[in-house]
């Protein structure tokens, strides 16, 4: 008897969506999206708004005292959580004498090298654990919104939040954020750490004194059991990469942060200079947040992609069928092992792939070897050290059909992670990705 996927055998899927055959057979593949619509028509639909993204960064800003006090390393940057961009020449010279042409200007969003915990989900992870600090210290009358917030790294709130816990369920990065500032603020941090999540994360976050728990199962019953930890206590707060909005409009916020940036560098974004952004894409929280952010930043001058590997593309299987978290990448016989551990997701966020469907230009695949080749010349070239999921985001202009990129294009691949990575296994990826070159894997020299 064929087991029944959504309501339907694999084969009736695999029929009905052709492309579905090739994600199977682990090919790396493009998609453009059907259901994408005008930026004035998605909108109206959509559960969000620009003005809950300015309510997020107005707490962003908040924070800013708090930041600068807690983290002296944000005080350059005046409190803010950002990263810089980029442009990453020496890389498009070196992928055209590999037979890989760009068409267009291309830039590196380096959130590898955030401040605090080094990944994009500082973004989210760190703002959903601001808000709820926020929320409790309010509600005691410890704080209001015209205080200094630097008060809230002395010990009496320490104390108070000592008696709140935060519990997470994540494939590694997620749970640094969310750990290492939820003990910042004085949180007892419960993560529930994935099998596919790096040991030296683990370690870093019993450092930081979290309580790391360990499942010999994938992020999806990582969360799961978080969950259920969770809803045992009442003074435990969940946080929800699957579903939450917190977490989605932290994210959404590095739009309005770009767009000064880019506006700085004087990189033009309109209807002759479109601007094509690759997003590494896990359970969908980071991506979609950013690329909303952007399409209400740029409106329809932003084409946004996200990008997956081939052993986990779950948000793309979720968006092919339409039937988003109903069906898994293991429903189709994927096997979600990856070396890009931040994306090593089997069923992707409904929340986010609902919302995003009319928004959202396309997707593709990129196997490890890919991802490992590009990171070895991405260091050698550029020097710039990223984790192996980080180089989804760069394979992405090598991945656009030709006849989308223009001479006027700007290219903006989003390095997710990288820069908290041991150098010990900084090294151990540079020199797997140069064995590959060698062994002919792809952009063989």
């Amino acid at each position: 008897m064929q087991t029944i996927i959504a309501g339907k055998t694999k084969a009736d899927w695999l029929e009905e969506i052709p492309l579905l055959k090739r994600i199977v057979g682990l090919e790396e593949v493009f998609w453009t999206n059907p259901s994408l619509v005008t930026f004035a028509q998605a909108i109206e639909k959509a559960p969000l708004s620009m003005d809950d993204v300015l309510d997020a960064e107005a707490r962003w800003q908040r924070f800013a005292p708090f930041f600068m006090k807690a983290f002296p390393e944000t005080v350059p940057s005046k409190g803010l959580i950002e990263s810089p961009v980029k442009e990453i020449p020496d890389m498009k010279i070196k992928m055209k004498q590999l037979g890989e042409s760009i068409e267009g200007n291309w830039l590196i969003k380096c959130d590898s090298h955030l401040p605090i915990s080094g990944s994009i989900k500082a973004r989210g992870g760190i703002y959903e654990v601001l808000k709820y600090a926020e929320t409790l210290a309010m509600e005691q009358g410890l704080l209001t919104k015209e205080d200094n917030y630097a008060k809230l790294d002395e010990e009496s709130f320490r104390e108070f939040f000592s008696n709140y816990s935060i519990v997470v369920g994540s494939t590694g990065n997620l749970g640094l954020s969310i750990g290492i500032m939820g003990a910042a603020l004085g949180f007892q941090v419960v993560v529930h750490m994935s099998l596919d999540a790096k040991e030296w994360k683990k370690n870093l976050l019993r450092e930081k004194g979290v309580r790391v728990v360990e499942h010999a199962s994938d992020y999806s019953l990582a969360v799961e059991e978080g969950r259920r930890e969770a809803e045992l206590d009442p003074r435990a707060y969940f946080i929800d990469d699957e579903n939450s909005k917190d977490l989605f409009l932290g994210y959404a916020v590095a739009a309005l942060r770009l767009k000064e940036q880019l506006q700085q560098q004087e990189v033009t974004v309109d209807a002759n200079h479109p601007l094509y952004v690759y997003l590494p894409c896990g359970v969908g929280g980071g991506p979609g947040g950013v690329a909303f952010g952007l399409k209400l930043v740029f409106g329809d001058h932003v084409h946004c992609f996200f990008a997956e590997p081939t052993h986990s593309p779950c948000m793309l299987i979720g968006l092919l069928t339409g039937k988003h978290d109903q069906v898994s990448v293991q429903d189709f016989g994927i096997d979600n092992r990856t070396d890009a551990d931040g994306l090593a997701v089997g069923r992707p966020s409904g929340f986010v792939g609902q919302l995003m469907e009319p928004f959202l230009s396309g997707s593709y695949t990129v196997s490890d070897e890919t991802m490992y080749v590009l990171l070895s010349l991405l260091k050698e070239v550029e020097g710039l050290e990223l984790e192996p999921s980080a180089l989804a985001g760069v394979a992405g202009p090598l991945h656009l059909p030709k006849e989308l990129a223009t001479r006027n294009a700007t290219h903006l691949s989003w390095a997710t992670g990288g820069n908290m990575v041991p150098e010990e296994m900084k090294a151990i990826y540079e020199e797997k990705g140069k064995s590959i070159r060698m062994l002919g894997g792809e952009f063989r020299e």
